[in-house]
């Protein structure tokens, strides 16, 4: 049995979900209540079913899923997350998880405990500073609250004023290196790596402390920001300011702002505006988007002109990433941006900052501006062109053609032949050409997308997993077949379509492990990756890995021949939908029963719904009996 399967089995879906506030109540072997994640108290459209550990709202959400997916929506947290709160629960321990010793553990506390102690040591010297304050209030519009609510401090002008102090209560030297407060001296000794400088404490998204940004005072000053140096709690790349205090805002907008600065990200908090992080001063990693993924897939860019403008995008497209990675600059590197966007399925935009002002300027001359640009964010592929083409010669063929070298390849980016197409057609649009004239533009070789490492670890999953759930095993052999020959969802997918039927999707399946690795095979698919088990070994987590090494396990000695597998696949996924949708039926006209007893009101939405369920059982049989002669 696998650690997700023994997580399943030792909780019980409807204690999970009462324990977060939803009165259920018994109504057959199900239990039904008011849907937690919208507003609705009319109708108890919101279904448990012990036997196979799911859930379903038949109301607005029209959502579904298992005690993961429950764990998911309801705190915002990612798989992973919803995993290893599960597990706790459970008394299941995931040994891929336990990366600190007890020993790390604690020394890692103690680094978060210095810091800590950091920020009241800043504090108190920036509250003895009033010309720091005064600039704080005046020049940056903060008020006594933000500062406080931020932690804000000032770093003393001096060498050892923090090297003096805390070793004075008893902290070692290197604790201190350790924690990024010393740099060390060439010949020997230590001395502090923030001088004259504003103190603005940097936590991790649950709120701990991992290190300081520290802006200049004096403005001749180099760096302009200067940050913790990596240690074992702070690494740039994994860390966005501003997210602890922005995680459940975040959520609430379904959306995520960028911007450049931390003082930016504090004003516009100040000014109501709580969605906005900002990264360590260097290019968007992906481990920041995923970081944002969790709460949203809807994500902007406000950026500067300087660093939305035709500069920052052409270097953005020619330079190497690292040439763009310098302290307190936040690298526009589109293409890296666009292979995210893909990976991640989401939504990233661009809203260019006008008037070459700073957020907090903007928001100080008028509030509702900021709301403004952010809702004019446009897609990274229309931000680009219109960039290269502002203030050029449109008519000039030498100046539409260098546009298109370097558009086209961005477009060739793009997971989606739907946006490739629209985006070529947009293109051609502004360029005042034809289509056919902008491909024959295209003078170079075919597109070679970078592909992921590949994975090394052997499969040593138990062969034996026990599926108490009868859709469980057929979910289980369907993607173990599709993993080891991804070229049949173009196969499955034709076949459904011949019979009236919507194409495979994510939604096919009931857990949501199962759920995330098929969208791992679907946008292989679509990206037409070549070596695809060399690529899904490069986007398969930890925590999925299992489950692929048991689905091989599962499938081997499966009939090879592809024909056989595809009607063997459309079977069982037809058999998939039928059982999901005379469920789904079921459910509905008990609700419609109940609603009936209580006065019959709000019954036409259940109606319909359930006049769906009954044409699409319709379409289902005809497709079986379609494909029961064709194999006869």
């Amino acid at each position: 049995m696998s650690q997700i399967d023994e997580i399943k089995s030792k909780i019980d879906i409807v204690d999970l979900v009462s324990e977060a506030g939803v009165k259920l109540r018994h109504a057959g072997k199900n239990y039904t209540g008011f849907c937690p994640f919208h507003d609705n108290k009319h109708t108890p459209a919101f279904v448990v079913w012990p036997e196979t550990g799911t859930w379903r709202c038949f109301g607005a959400c029209n959502e579904g899923g298992d005690i993961f997916k429950f764990v998911m929506k309801r705190e915002g947290v990612d798989f992973k997350e919803a995993l290893q709160k599960l597990a706790a629960r459970a008394g299941v321990e995931l040994k891929e998880f336990q990366r600190e010793s007890p020993e790390q553990r604690e020394a890692y506390d103690n680094l978060r405990k210095l810091l800590e102690d950091a920020v009241i040591f800043y504090r108190n010297h920036l509250l003895a500073n009033a010309d720091v304050l005064d600039y704080l209030r005046e020049k940056r519009g903060l008020t006594d609250a933000s500062i406080e609510t931020f932690g804000l401090g000032y770093a003393p002008n001096a060498w050892d004023s923090a090297l003096t102090f805390f070793t004075g209560r008893g902290y070692s030297q290197q604790d201190l290196f350790d924690a990024g407060l010393l740099s060390e001296r060439e010949s020997g000794g230590y001395y502090d790596r923030f001088r004259h400088r504003i103190m603005i404490p940097i936590r991790d998204e649950n709120g701990r402390m991992a290190g300081f940004g520290a802006r200049i005072v004096n403005p001749d000053d180099v760096p302009k920001f200067l940050n913790s140096p990596e240690t074992a709690i702070f690494s740039k790349g994994r860390l966005l300011y501003g997210l602890d205090r922005a995680r459940k805002p975040i959520r609430a907008a379904d959306q995520a702002v960028i911007v450049e600065g931390y003082l930016d990200v504090i004003a516009l908090h100040q000014a109501g505006y709580q969605n906005v992080v900002s990264p360590m001063g260097t290019a968007l990693t992906e481990d920041q988007l995923r970081l944002l993924k969790r709460s949203t897939r809807r994500i902007v860019l406000a950026l500067d002109p300087d660093t939305a403008g035709q500069k920052a995008v052409l270097r953005g497209l020619e330079a190497a990433r690292s040439a763009m990675d310098k302290e307190g600059e936040l690298g526009f590197d589109a293409r890296g941006l666009l292979r995210n966007e893909s990976r991640l399925q989401a939504d990233l935009r661009v809203a260019s900052i006008p008037d070459e002002l700073d957020p907090d300027e903007i928001v100080a001359r008028d509030k509702e501006e900021w709301a403004r640009i952010v809702g004019n964010a446009k897609p990274i592929v229309t931000h680009v062109m219109e960039t290269l083409a502002a203030g050029r010669d449109l008519n000039d063929a030498k100046v539409k053609n260098q546009i298109a070298a370097q558009v086209l390849p961005l477009i060739d980016d793009l997971g989606s032949p739907l946006e490739r197409d629209t985006y070529r057609q947009a293109l051609a649009r502004m360029l005042r050409v034809s289509e056919g004239a902008l491909m024959g533009a295209q003078a170079r070789g075919p597109v070679v997308r970078r592909r992921p490492r590949g994975m090394t670890s052997q499969p040593n999953a138990d062969a034996s997993v026990a599926a108490v759930n009868p859709r469980l095993k057929i979910e289980t052999y369907c993607l173990g077949v599709l993993y080891r020959k991804p070229e049949l969802l173009y196969r499955v997918d034709r076949k459904l379509e011949e019979f009236g039927l919507s194409p495979l999707a994510a939604e096919d399946f009931e857990y949501t492990d199962h759920q995330l690795l098929f969208g791992i095979m679907r946008l292989a698919v679509e990206q037409d990756e070549k070596d695809h088990q060399h690529y899904f070994a490069g986007q398969l987590t930890e925590t999925l890995t299992p489950l692929v090494e048991s689905l091989l396990l599962q499938t081997d000695g499966s009939d090879t021949r592809e024909d056989k597998l595809a009607d063997d696949l459309l079977d069982r996924f037809l058999d998939l939908r039928r059982a999901h949708a005379m469920t789904s039926v079921n459910q509905l006209r008990f609700i419609q029963e109940e609603r009936q007893q209580e006065g019959g009101a709000n019954l036409k939405t259940y109606i319909e719904q359930t006049g769906q369920y009954m044409r699409l059982i319709q379409k289902i049989d005809q497709a079986k009996r379609g494909l029961s002669k064709r194999r006869t």
